[in-house]
């Protein structure tokens, strides 16, 4: 018998001043699975990913994490449920009035009460993880742009979650950067066994760390499966994608 997913998107729709962004989403994630959520400028990956935290309720739909659903859970119990979660927005989202150190040690000193050198300890824990060692008196703006990507990995991994979400952890990089971040990514998947959702537009990205690769567009998935079954598809619009290319039917969206 297959077990449960960890993360389950059941019909979820969801529309903005009249705007439907998503139209009747189904996904599911397994647990210690990575998977890549891509497509273009507004195809409604970031509000999926917002829904899956519970950041967002759907219009209509449910999303369920380990048997829990977010959408009729009791305040309370959606808190806890969160606490799952770690999140690495894009550009790192530091706070720039402090330093690494504080801004990885932020979350524990909200969600826990520990001591000071416990803290200390895990802060330089999680820098390691992410390879960034002695940085922690830093402040962001002395960072280059993957560096304080990376600061943001460890304060996403700071309270040991189940489930990590990355939003285009790599726009704006450059291709060595982003290979350094994927490398990041992938250790931390595997050093802390963790599932992995991961959007993003970046394909080389998507097909270092993805175990799936799910297409959408204009609010729903037009394409799923393993990075070799999605090089593959035969859509057009998926390999529109991959060359760099816009459809057609899309440039009345530019």
């Amino acid at each position: 018998m297959a077990s449960e997913p960890k993360i389950s998107v059941i019909d979820v729709v969801k529309s903005f001043g009249g705007k439907r962004v998503l139209d009747g989403i189904d996904l599911d994630v397994a647990a210690g699975e990575s998977i890549v959520v891509v497509g273009g400028s507004g195809a409604g990956k970031t509000v999926l990913v917002k829904h899956m935290i519970g950041l967002l309720q759907p219009d209509a739909g449910n999303v369920v994490v380990d048997g829990v659903d977010l959408t009729t859970a009791e305040p309370r119990a959606a808190l806890e449920l969160r606490k799952r979660f770690g999140m690495s927005f894009q550009e790192g989202a530091l706070f720039d009035s402090m330093s690494v150190f504080d801004n990885v040690a932020f979350p524990i000193r909200r969600h826990r009460k520990a001591a000071s050198d416990a803290i200390a300890a895990r802060v330089r824990e999680c820098l390691r993880l992410v390879r960034l060692d002695e940085v922690e008196d830093k402040m962001p703006a002395e960072l280059s742009g993957g560096m304080r990507r990376r600061v943001g990995f460890a304060r996403a991994i700071a309270l040991a979650p189940e489930i990590l979400l990355f939003d285009e952890p790599t726009t704006g990089l450059d291709p060595i950067n982003t290979a350094a971040i994927a490398s990041v990514i992938n250790r931390l998947r595997a050093q802390m066994e963790v599932t992995v959702v991961t959007i993003t537009h970046d394909m080389s990205l998507a097909f270092r760390i993805a175990d799936r690769i799910a297409m959408m567009r204009r609010g729903t998935i037009v394409a799923a499966g393993d990075p070799e079954t999605f090089r593959a598809s035969p859509d057009p619009y998926v390999q529109a994608f991959l060359d760099g290319e816009v459809p057609e039917d899309e440039e009345d969206l530019l």
